[in-house]
């Protein structure tokens, strides 16, 4: 069998930045090659691409659009199209010339669609064509996303109900393609998200990291928060629960890293800091480096705060706890591994957690130890892997 991952065109892989879905594409190729499976990456090229060893068919385009554009604006569109084009001639290559057993797992709507629309069927069957539903949107009741999902999700409608299997990262993402979009509930199979348990690890001296002497934390009690700086991720809201713990000890800091999508909601923030005399202890710490660099930034964190309602199944939360960090998440956040985190549904209950369990350095440190035990136990990326390579020679 002759698995082929495919890159989503967003950035290069392996990603140097926070590129969730490119960190899966790399990761699972990583352990498909260790439990040896024939693997390869179908993925942009890029003259840039950071040195590495893994094995990677590339797919030229313009070089226009060979630069990742976080703003998710109109040149971000036209390079998915453009790449996604470019990305089904290909595959039909690459099929034309096959007779094995080739599975494509796809893990983005536009590439899909346009392979679908694009490539005759009999290349197409000679393939197992699967797909992983990444978008944070379906993991929302139905009756708050119908209409998004009308205007801006036709395509990923199209993209599962004509995949050979389906795979999502949680409960109500399945319910609501079988349920609400006629997926056929014998293809769809929830697989989670894995995390490098190797690079996100605790380390021994976490009062000396990069990060923390350059912003002058040490001695200081840090809560982190990792993600795109925008609304959906609601940086806003977990400073607005901390402030008054902030404003009676200055010594607690809120440190936050990610890409800027929204100016205007980073500008926000400000604001409000500026507004509440919290200024210096709000810290944004730019986009960092995935691997020593994000880990030695979960380290230094007492707790992670994730107060975002909408994900799929987000691997900051993965990489957090795989470094022994304790996270707090809304409890309308609903995955797997939702039950192994600390869940609030209100200030009171968020600042109770904070005084009596985070600050608490004998309870914070019994936190620290089971969340890593819980990692290690079930969301290895070679265990992620394995379970993918079942389904693919089931279906």
């Amino acid at each position: 069998m002759k698995i082929y991952e495919i890159g989503t065109g967003y950035t290069p892989i392996p990603a140097q930045m926070g590129a969730a879905t490119e960190i899966v594409v790399e990761e699972l190729t990583r352990s498909f090659l260790k439990l040896n499976q024939n693997v390869e990456i179908i993925d942009i090229a890029d003259e840039n691409r950071v040195k590495n060893d893994l094995p990677i068919i590339e797919v030229k385009v313009p070089s226009v659009f060979t630069k990742s554009d976080v703003s998710l604006g109109i040149m971000h569109k036209l390079k998915r199209v453009t790449y996604s084009v470019a990305l089904a001639q290909k595959l039909k290559k690459i099929l034309k010339n096959t007779n094995e057993e080739t599975v494509l797992h796809f893990h983005n709507q536009y590439n899909l669609f346009f392979f679908l629309k694009l490539v005759p069927e009999k290349y197409r069957k000679k393939a197992k064509i699967v797909y992983t539903v990444h978008s944070y949107i379906w993991g929302t009741e139905w009756e708050q996303i119908k209409e998004i999902v009308k205007k801006r999700y036709f395509q990923e409608v199209f993209c599962v109900k004509n995949a050979d299997a389906v795979f999502v990262l949680n409960d109500m993402t399945q319910h609501n393609l079988v349920e609400k979009i006629g997926v056929e509930k014998s293809k769809t199979l929830l697989i989670n998200n894995g995390v490098n348990t190797a690079v996100y690890s605790p380390i021994e001296d976490k009062t000396n990291t990069e990060i923390i002497n350059k912003y002058g934390l040490k001695d200081k009690k840090v809560f982190i928060q990792v993600g795109s700086v925008c609304e959906r991720k609601n940086q806003l809201t977990a400073i607005k629960m901390l402030s008054p713990m902030m404003k009676q000890d200055k010594s607690i800091v809120f440190c936050y890293a990610g890409a800027v999508i929204s100016q205007e909601y980073q500008e926000t923030i400000a604001e409000y800091s500026k507004a509440n005399n919290i200024n210096d202890q709000v810290i944004y710490c730019g986009e960092l480096t995935p691997g020593k660099q994000l880990n030695d930034f979960y380290n230094m964190g007492l707790a992670m705060i994730c107060p975002t309602t909408a994900e799929g199944f987000s691997l900051v939360i993965l990489e957090a706890m795989s470094a022994g960090v304790p996270v707090l998440i809304n409890e309308q956040l609903m995955f797997a591994l939702s039950k192994k985190c600390l869940r609030y549904k209100n200030s009171e209950e968020f600042v109770n957690i904070i005084s009596n369990q985070i600050l608490n350095k004998a309870e914070n440190n019994a936190l620290s130890k089971n969340v890593r035990e819980v990692i290690l136990s079930e969301y290895s990326w070679d265990e992620i892997a394995r379970q993918y390579i079942s389904s693919f020679e089931k279906h």
